[in-house]
């Protein structure tokens, strides 16, 4: 057995780099052993990113045995769990992946590739996640674009690589199948789901997210520039989850979706997916915007760092129901819609002032979907200290926002109870509902909805100072 694949966030066969790559170089006769590292230093047991990621890899690895395939599930540190494989398997000569190209996944693939060299075994990187790398888009003096849209024109001229059914690598006669070695594993990966915290059995899979983008592409996408702003309506794709995870191909979406007929729904969706790889670009060039902000005039910046204001943000009692909606959807579901990432992330950078990284991390902690680099691309954005971002003195109203995007407050009663009762006149602002009528609504302000907790008009003031000052 001389060739190994080694799978990290890529649950699906199909146009799969790594392995597609790995059939290339394979002699009619040889097994490929496909393997996981179930790395415990990573876990983050109890929240929703990892319980959906768990029962994803299960779903996937269920699906393989349909095919004959074995995934192999090795325990420890992936140095560990690589001096395990070539302790049982020293003839491996090449090892395929799809290649990390920031954050901790760099540090890790460098550790291990520096390791395998020295028992003489090649490393093959594919680059699979996004339909143009962080290199493939840059200035001509090889430098990169700071700025979305000159970027987004050299995107659009780069011819994407096509959409792959490789049908072929399904069957046990091409993959190495040892049971023995993935005992341990199999063991860890079943006590992780047996005693997940949230069940997402029901979402993660290639059928739902295929179900999914079909449904989009024809009934949603062609009015998408319109429905992806209002929150109480489906209407976004829903494939950030399987895009996360690899459950689905970038490059199936993207095909299926251009191949659509045209539309500024269309065009507004390709874009997004853009949006993705530039933040990813940024990510790549830029590593330490994860810690500080990427312009440097703001590094300086005094934020708060009000652990009870900070709370009442996280558990949607700010007393701005379209902010105290989002962070409950988010509480409840993992998810949030991308209108209310902007909103609630503007509500805690620029209302409370608190720092960007903390709003970041607890995006972290609870996304289905968290991808670190459009997390702090969104995050820098939404404070105004990253590439591309929102002027300083562009300051979301909570309000004057809640009543555009949700006018008649659907969105709002269906994640903020305590204001069902509440008419749409007021829905927007309830304190400002008369002591008579907040009886006769059954929310009383103070006590069974919070009053705001700042003046809008008078934090803006702040804001504004607060950069000024930088």
């Amino acid at each position: 057995m001389k060739q190994v694949v080694w799978l990290r966030e890529e649950f699906r066969l199909m146009d799969n780099q790594a392995i597609l790559e790995s059939f290339k170089h394979k002699a009619e006769d040889e097994k490929i052993l496909l393997f996981f590292n179930l790395n415990p230093a990573q876990f983050l047991e109890g929240t929703y990113n990892h319980d959906y990621f768990f029962q994803a890899l299960l779903k996937f690895i269920e699906y393989l045995k349909t095919e004959g395939i074995r995934m192999h599930l090795i325990v420890g540190t992936p140095l560990e769990a690589w001096q395990q494989l070539i302790a049982t398997y020293p003839t491996i000569e090449t090892v395929f992946i799809n290649e990390a190209t920031a954050g901790n996944g760099v540090k890790r693939d460098l550790e291990v590739t520096a390791m395998l060299e020295k028992f003489g075994i090649k490393v093959k990187a594919c680059q699979d996640r996004h339909l143009c790398g962080p290199h493939a888009v840059l200035k001509k003096d090889g430098t990169p674009y700071r700025v979305f849209t000159p970027y987004y024109r050299q995107w659009q001229a780069q011819v994407k690589r096509p959409y792959t059914q490789n049908h072929s690598v399904k069957g046990e006669k091409h993959w190495e199948d040892n049971q023995t070695l993935s005992e341990k594993g199999d063991r860890l990966l079943k006590r992780i789901v047996d005693e997940k915290k949230y069940d997402m059995s029901h979402l993660v899979g290639y059928e739902r997210a295929a179900d999914l983008l079909e449904r989009f592409v024809h009934k949603v996408m062609p009015q998408y520039q319109e429905t992806r702003d209002i929150p109480a309506l489906f209407g976004t794709s829903g494939l950030s989850p399987y895009i996360k995870t690899g459950e689905i191909s970038i490059r199936q979406i993207w095909q299926v979706a251009n191949d659509a007929p045209d539309s500024l729904g269309k065009e507004t969706f390709l874009k997004e997916l853009a949006w993705r790889d530039f933040y990813h670009m940024i990510d790549t060039w830029f590593p330490k915007q994860r810690q500080e902000e990427l312009k440097e005039e703001y590094q300086t910046l005094a934020w708060r760092h009000d652990e009870k204001a900070f709370k009442q943000w996280q558990e949607g009692m700010t007393g701005y129901p379209i902010i105290d909606a989002g962070m409950r959807q988010l509480a409840t579901t993992g998810w949030m819609h991308n209108r209310l990432r902007m909103l609630t992330a503007s509500f805690l950078t620029k209302d409370l002032l608190i720092d960007w990284r903390w709003g970041a991390r607890h995006f972290e902690s609870y996304l289905l979907d968290y991808d670190p680099a459009s997390n702090t691309g969104g995050w820098q954005w939404a404070a105004s200290t990253g590439t591309d971002a929102v002027p300083y003195f562009r300051i979301f109203n909570p309000t004057t926002q809640s009543e555009r995007y949700d006018a008649k407050g659907t969105y709002i009663r269906r994640y903020v109870p305590e204001l069902r009762h509440v008419p749409d006149a007021y829905i927007h602002e309830p304190a400002k509902m008369s002591r008579a009528e907040q009886q006769r609504y059954q929310c009383i302000i103070g006590e069974d909805y919070p009053a705001p907790m700042v003046n809008h008009k008078e934090a803006r003031e702040r804001a504004l100072d607060f950069f000024k000052q930088s």
